[in-house]
């Protein structure tokens, strides 16, 4: 039995030439320029996220409010709920943004975004799902050339 040939010998036109075109165009799309796009955008939710809970370098008193009522996470008191959240959202999105330690802090806003999603926000499965695919994007791929990691790396002789 011969096995089929995937390759054409003819030249393709017409609109599977095009499709072709367009594919190799965005093949080339940087992995870099995905992965900055990954870290940026969900570091600017959560960092904004952070800034309702604070004013200045305090918590809001709203802030515990809405762990003690809205979220009431089990097994944390809303207190240290609502301290860990605000550092959590300023902190790992400001690592992100600079690329610095990118997989660990995706890793860390990744594990939030889960429990959002288990004890918070159940429903808002839809706005999750992409957050954590950028977090994967991170994590898995790394921050790109645009970060402080790749620049260390290379300083290491480790960038690839």
């Amino acid at each position: 039995m011969s096995e089929l040939s995937l390759t054409s010998t003819k030249p393709l036109s017409g609109l599977p030439a095009l499709v072709g075109q367009i594919t190799a165009l965005l093949d080339k799309i940087p992995q870099s320029f995905l992965s900055l796009c990954a870290r940026i955008f969900p570091a600017a939710v959560f960092w904004l996220s952070g800034e309702t809970k604070v004013d200045g370098l305090h918590l809001k008193d709203s802030a515990v409010a809405l762990f003690r009522e809205e979220y009431a996470l089990p097994l944390i008191d809303p207190t240290i709920a609502a301290y860990m959240a605000a550092f959590t959202e300023h902190f790992f999105p400001v690592l992100l943004v600079i690329g610095l330690a990118s997989r660990f802090a995706a890793l860390a806003l990744l594990g939030m975004t889960l429990v959002i999603e288990i004890f918070v926000y159940p429903d808002a499965w839809p706005l999750h799902g992409v957050w954590a695919t950028c977090f994967l994007v991170v994590i898995a791929r790394g921050a790109g050339k645009f970060s402080l990691d790749h620049l260390i790396a290379r300083h290491y002789g480790l960038a690839k």
